[in-house]
Order: structure tokens, then C-alpha cells, then sequence
């Protein structure tokens, strides 16, 4: 998913108004509406600060909108591999089934990645058994910090 489908994503989500979200960033009420939508249709790439001001009004790190290009399988795997690089996620196999997992030999990549993935699974368990809406479980993966 673009950024611009990110901030849409989140914006309807969030139920605002393309007008209302430029305006809220600051954009002259008269293009507000067209300037957004620009950076929603990807005619535009908003730049770090606008995207922190964005994110700032939708209420979510900024980080939850620049996302990697995860758009083709063929991208998704890249990022896979990135992940494999710098962080030691490793493919693996666990009963028959494929999965992912922190390979314990990388040390503090391990320790760091081991803590944010229980906050992510606890959550996710949350979700799963009804003790969290969706809109929850959004709310935290979008406003994710360590």
C-alpha cells in the first residue's frame, strides 16, 4: 500500500473529509480538498514534514503511513529479505507449516524484536478474543512506539 492509500486508508478509517484533513494541515480551504487528493491518488508524495503533520492529524505515527513497498509479492518479498538482513527474522518451518521467526543468535536485534513482537502478539490476542474492538486493535498498531 502508497502512502497516499495509507492516508486515505486511515482518514476514512478515521472518518474525516478530504477538505477537513487539508485544512487541518493547513492548506487554504478553497484547494484543501484537491491538494489532498493528489497525495491520496499518488499524483504527489507529501514530504517528511507534511507527512508528520498528517500523521499528526490522524492520529498516528508517522511511521504507520510511510510504509515499504509492499504493492507486488515480488516487493514483499524484498521487504522479507531486508527484514532478514537487518533485524535476523529468519524462514523457517514449525510443524509442517512456514513461518517466520527472530533467530536468537542476533543478540540485541533478538532481545529488541523478542519485546515488540509479545506487545504485538498480546494485542493481537486481544483482538482475537474480543477483549479489544478492530478499531482498537487499529488504534495500536497505528500509534506503535517502542
Amino acid at each position: 500500500m502508497s502512502i497516499g492509500e495509507r492516508i486515505r486508508h486511515i482518514r476514512n478509517m478515521r472518518g474525516m473529509t478530504l477538505k477537513y484533513l487539508g485544512e487541518a494541515v493547513g492548506f487554504p480551504e478553497s484547494s484543501a480538498d484537491v491538494r489532498m487528493a493528489q497525495y491520496e491518488k499518488g499524483v504527489r508524495t507529501p514530504k517528511a514534514d507534511l507527512t508528520e503533520q498528517i500523521a499528526q492529524v490522524l492520529e498516528v505515527a508517522p511511521e504507520a503511513l510511510d510504509v515499504p513497498n509492499i504493492e507486488s509479492y515480488l516487493g514483499v518479498m524484498h521487504t522479507l529479505f531486508a527484514l532478514e538482513d537487518n533485524y535476523g527474522l529468519k524462514i523457517d518451518k514449525l510443524d509442517d507449516e512456514i513461518c517466520i521467526r527472530l533467530d536468537r543468535d542476533n543478540g540485541v536485534e533478538y532481545l529488541t524484536m523478542l519485546k515488540m513482537f509479545k506487545a504485538w502478539q498480546k494485542q493481537a490476542e486481544k483482538y482475537r478474543s474480543e477483549k479489544i474492538t478492530k478499531e482498537e486493535y487499529d488504534d495500536w498498531r497505528y500509534n506503535y512506539k517502542v
